[in-house]
């Protein structure tokens, strides 16, 4: 994909929902829920969106597309454009809402009928590519031998037509990788994360190789775990022979003490039992 970077034209829309209108429309289409099941209710200030999104590349030649629904920057849902169905971010957003996947494809239909308008009546203006910010962090504090993920997130990119592979130890990694859609920002970028299990280990180190057309180069972004570096043996010895030396300081020191407290001891009765005998024998 780095190395095709031909033009690309494409056209994005974006539907935003006032919270009481949002709030109205899933209470009409949302099915009948158990009794005693809690109705969420939008907090005051969110903002339900709906993003349409197609391209066209000139070179090579491809068409891609998305719809996604999302809670500010948080998504709902997005569209299986192969199967078309509603993905739901969380299985349970299904339970509280209802949404037609049909509808979603017309609108998608809809931007794709504007792009040949345009692109029958324009010049052809390509889109401007905007190359991703990419961090990679992982999920949890990392400990050796504990069972992490690492995200590889890359920001502020467009269009939406990026790729991401894993990379450890220099072989590329799928297994147990999964990636969110792109979703769209206010700035009219985009967003992306990748997710792979791992298991941090001494030596090992990974890379997320991120490609976008606004890149002159597939980018790679290094990570490994920072662990303290292993003591070797010699070390382990020293401070084990440090410890046995500051334990047998610590035995003499205490004997010390004993026998010192039990001579004065000692010393202050005999001196007290000298003072009587005295005392004695000046009264006689």
């Amino acid at each position: 994909m780095a190395g095709g970077r031909g033009a690309v034209l494409a056209l994005l829309a974006l539907l935003a929902v006032g919270v009481a209108q949002a709030i109205k429309e899933q209470r009409d289409r949302r099915p009948q829920r158990p009794a005693g099941f809690p109705v969420p209710l939008y907090p005051a200030g969110k903002l339900l969106s709906q993003a349409a999104f197609y391209q066209w590349a000139v070179s090579p030649p491809s068409e891609a597309g998305q719809v996604a629904v999302g809670l500010d920057a948080d998504e709902i849902l997005h569209v299986d454009l192969g199967a078309r169905r509603a993905v739901w971010r969380l299985p349970a957003f299904a339970t509280l809402a209802a949404f037609e996947a049909r509808e979603a494809l017309h609108d998608l239909a809809g931007l794709r009928k504007a792009m040949e308008m345009l692109m029958a009546t324009s010049n052809r203006t390509s889109a401007r590519n905007v190359p991703p910010e990419v961090r990679v962090f992982p999920e949890d504090p990392v400990e050796l031998g504990e069972p992490n993920v690492l995200i590889c997130f890359a920001d502020k990119f467009s269009p939406p037509a990026l790729n991401v592979t894993w990379l450890k130890n220099g072989h590329e990694v799928v297994d147990g990788v999964t990636e969110t859609i792109s979703y769209p920002r206010q700035d009219h970028t985009f967003r992306k994360f990748s997710y792979l299990p791992f298991v941090p280990t001494r030596g090992d180190s990974y890379d997320c190789r991120v490609e976008h057309w606004g890149l002159p180069e597939a980018l790679l972004k290094h990570w490994e775990p920072q662990v303290p570096p292993a003591a070797s043996e010699s070390a382990e010895t020293l401070v084990c022979a440090l410890g046995l030396a500051v334990s047998i300081a610590g035995t003499i020191v205490g004997i010390v003490l004993i026998v010192s407290a039990e001579l004065m001891v000692t010393t202050t009765t005999t001196t007290t039992s000298s003072r009587r005998a005295r005392s004695f024998w000046q009264r006689q």
